[in-house]
């Protein structure tokens, strides 16, 4: 799976834009040349949400695909700063959500604790959306048509813009990254998918059958 692949296919599963998704394709530093600092605490914090979202069943999580500093380097590199900031002040966030659910702090928390706390903060992203999509139902077509021009000449979604205003969008964000940097790891490509390393030909009419793993080429 190729870069542009593996964004288009996290953008499916979350329904939305991959923040900092352009970036990422170029290989390339935000213009801002912003980043700000995470310590050793942060990347053992971000492994352990990201191994919540994606625990290890019959394959590794994403705990095991280093996902943490996986997520260090997207938010450096390919974030602006405002979308930095909020990330960031989201991991302080996550302990207070925490402490005020469960009496303790995330790496404290047991583990169906902290997956019963994800699920909230999913719930909030998924009712937001809705919210999102309402609102854009409303719209009239000239006002759908100059979000599209809009789009095609800033590169940015302006209702991903206006999702930002979601008090918890910083989980979004961890939820697009986590499936980013599982799916785009060795550890994601060759046993969360099947991957076929050079593929001879290409064969447009494979079986599948149900459960059927996808292709990560």
């Amino acid at each position: 799976m190729n870069r542009r692949e593996a964004v288009q296919y996290i953008s499916l599963l979350v329904g939305g834009t991959v923040i900092g998704g352009n970036f990422f394709l170029q290989g390339c530093k935000s213009k801002t040349g912003v980043s700000m600092t995470f310590t050793d605490a942060d990347v053992s914090l971000l492994d352990e949400i990201a191994d919540t979202i994606l625990p290890s069943t019959k394959t590794p999580g994403a705990k095991a695909a280093k996902v943490g500093q996986f997520i260090t380097v997207m938010v450096n590199d390919c974030y602006e700063a405002p979308d930095q900031k909020i990330f960031h002040e989201g991991l302080a966030k996550i302990d207070d959500a925490s402490n005020k659910k469960n009496g303790k702090s995330f790496l404290e928390s047991t583990p169906q604790q902290r997956h019963d706390l994800l699920m909230d903060l999913e719930k909030d992203a998924s009712d937001y959306r809705k919210k999102m999509a309402t609102y854009y139902q409303s719209l009239t077509d000239k006002e759908k048509q100059d979000l599209v021009l809009k789009k095609n000449f800033t590169g940015e979604d302006p209702m991903e813009v206006k999702m930002r205003e979601f008090p918890n969008y910083y989980y979004v964000m961890l939820k697009q990254l986590t499936l980013l940097g599982y799916f785009t790891s060795e550890i994601g490509c060759t046993q969360a998918m099947r991957y076929v390393e050079t593929p001879g030909r290409f064969d447009g009419c494979i079986p599948y059958k149900k459960g059927d793993k996808a292709f990560a080429l």
